[in-house]
């Protein structure tokens, strides 16, 4: 007998591998699944200028990245206490407009940099549902009275289009990789909620259909239609347990890694774990040799980045010499 149904994930016409490079997008879910790959030593820049929930905000970031143009005093909003910028996460704002303006502008070099670099672009959206101020959809609302906001659906017709251009555009060249998130935002209900993923899982089968670079990771089905049970939620019932997050990452390591890649993941677990070991003796010669150990394996393991575990290992090594 069969309790639940399985989904069988269709070659996606696309891998990655080490030698890529990954720039990731989206919701807080993107950043699981990136954290993921960062973990297992990829390649990958996530969200340089916050959390994205929405299509046309992550458009709106890629365009950015991609002109390049730096902020100005003049975009920056003052609450009171901060300044702030409906396009940026609110742990870039600041007491000072200056420093409000030099964490922003950092944060926008650091996503042009990955958005020329990056081979594979990995988009997730959350939701269609959009806040307006003044006419633009803004990436966050840094807590302004909902007065100040018009709320309302994006139309797939808006998300293919915003995405259709970028393709044209600085996404030229790239392989781009979509989900939606599985996480539920029940502040717009659950009507709201489902309408939203409707109209988001639509506008990915659109793109994927029109351009060949657009490929479809079935996040969302995976969780809603193969685990489909609320264990597999965190007690906010919205959010992905842990042991949901890392069933989904399996299927994308099914998916979406190359081969090559999947077989190194328990050898580099095994190092980065080895880095995170604080031993009991950290001044004897058997951790010396153990470090020296980790150094030699990572030399037999080229084009990984062990930038971080390399430093520490021989640090090691050098002050209990």
């Amino acid at each position: 007998m069969k309790f639940r149904t399985e989904i069988d994930i269709a070659p996606l016409g696309v891998k990655i591998g080490y030698g890529n490079r990954i720039l990731a997008l989206g919701s807080c879910f993107a950043e699981h699944i990136a954290g993921r790959l960062a973990e297992a030593r990829f390649r990958i820049v996530t969200n340089p200028t916050g959390i994205l929930f929405n299509p046309l905000s992550i458009a709106a970031a890629l365009r950015s990245y991609a002109d390049e143009a730096p902020v100005q005093h003049s975009e920056l909003d003052f609450d009171g206490e901060l300044w702030f910028h409906y396009g940026f996460h609110g742990s870039l704002s600041a007491a000072s407009p200056d420093e409000a303006l030099a964490a922003m502008n950092a944060a926008r070099k650091a996503g042009a940099e990955a958005l020329r670099r990056a081979d594979r672009v990995l988009l997730t959206l959350g939701t269609a549902w959009v806040y307006e101020h003044n006419g633009q959809v803004v990436a966050n609302c840094h807590r302004q009275p909902a007065t100040e906001f018009v709320r309302r659906r994006l139309g797939v017709a808006e998300i293919t289009g915003a995405f259709s251009a970028l393709l044209a555009g600085p996404l030229a060249g790239k392989e781009v990789i979509l989900t939606v998130s599985p996480v539920r935002h029940l502040g717009d209900g659950l009507e709201g909620n489902a309408v939203s993923k409707a109209a988001l899982r639509l506008a990915a089968e659109e793109l994927a259909a029109a351009h060949a670079a657009v490929h479809y990771f079935p996040a969302y089905e995976v969780l809603n239609d193969d685990l489909r049970d609320y264990r597999f939620y965190a007690d906010d019932l919205t959010h992905p347990s842990p042991q949901a997050v890392a069933y989904v990452w399996e299927r994308f390591c099914e998916a979406l890694l190359t081969p090559d890649a999947r077989a190194l993941l328990p050898r580099i677990a095994e190092i980065t774990a080895a880095a995170r070991h604080r031993p009991l003796h950290p001044a004897s010669e058997a951790y010396r040799a153990f470090c020296r150990r980790q150094l030699e394996a990572i030399e037999r393991l080229p084009g990984v980045d062990f930038t971080e575990e390399t430093a520490f290992f021989r640090s090691r090594i050098e002050i209990n010499s």
